[in-house]
């Protein structure tokens, strides 16, 4: 008589939940930042909700795939043809700072310390990652600052992640301006010890950067 062996006999998983219930709770864990438990109280949140949020937000995530794209001369993302930001008269056309991605321009609208526009690469270079020059809106940065606007682009900030791709990313485009447009100034964002922070907290990097830029008082 043969005894079964049951630690090697691997039972499938089987779910507690309705099929729909769980692929609400599948989609949900798909999120950045969004574990299976997170996506399971996200799951009966929207559950618990009325009718009608849950109905809005599905409404919301639609209109969104449907109607946002990117503006045709920054690549923010925008429901029109350019951004508001590119269509804002008031804002200093002649400087522009390079983010990489949509969402870096949220935090730098938030300083209100910047007056000009962006511009949106869609990325930074990682040739290990196969994300080359042609890749990114690299090309169509060139166009902006060569083409003949008014008023002409006097200055680029280089505001790309402090990250080795970022780096990367800046010093390419800071190498390839100075062939292209010597007149132009290049400037890149100061990094460094953060505001209350205390020294022996910092690493050896960041108080590199520190010393790096340090200006008169």
């Amino acid at each position: 008589m043969v005894a079964w062996a049951y630690r090697d006999y691997e039972y499938p998983a089987v779910s507690s939940y309705a099929p729909p219930v769980q692929r609400l709770v599948t989609e949900l864990s798909k999120l950045p930042g969004i574990g299976s438990r997170t996506a399971q109280r996200l799951a009966f949140h929207i559950l618990r909700a009325s009718s009608e949020d849950a109905t809005g937000l599905a409404e919301a995530i639609r209109e969104v795939k449907e109607r946002i794209g990117l503006c045709d001369v920054c690549f923010n993302l925008t429901d029109e043809t350019r951004c508001l930001i590119c269509t804002d008269l008031r804002r200093d056309h002649g400087l522009i700072c390079v983010v990489e991605e949509p969402s870096d321009v949220i935090p730098m609208e938030r300083t209100h310390e910047y007056s000009g526009v962006y511009h949106v690469l869609g990325g930074a270079l990682s040739p290990i990652d196969g994300i080359d020059p042609e890749d990114l809106k690299i090309a169509e940065l060139f166009l902006r600052i060569e083409g003949d606007h008014t008023p002409p682009v006097r200055e680029l900030v280089l505001a790309t992640n402090p990250t080795t791709t970022g780096e990367t990313t800046a010093l390419h485009i800071a190498e390839e301006l100075r062939g292209r447009a010597p007149h132009l100034t290049v400037t890149r964002l100061a990094s460094g010890l953060p505001v209350g922070s205390d020294l022996e907290y910092a690493d050896e990097v960041t108080l590199g950067k520190a010393f790096a830029g340090r200006r008169a008082v």
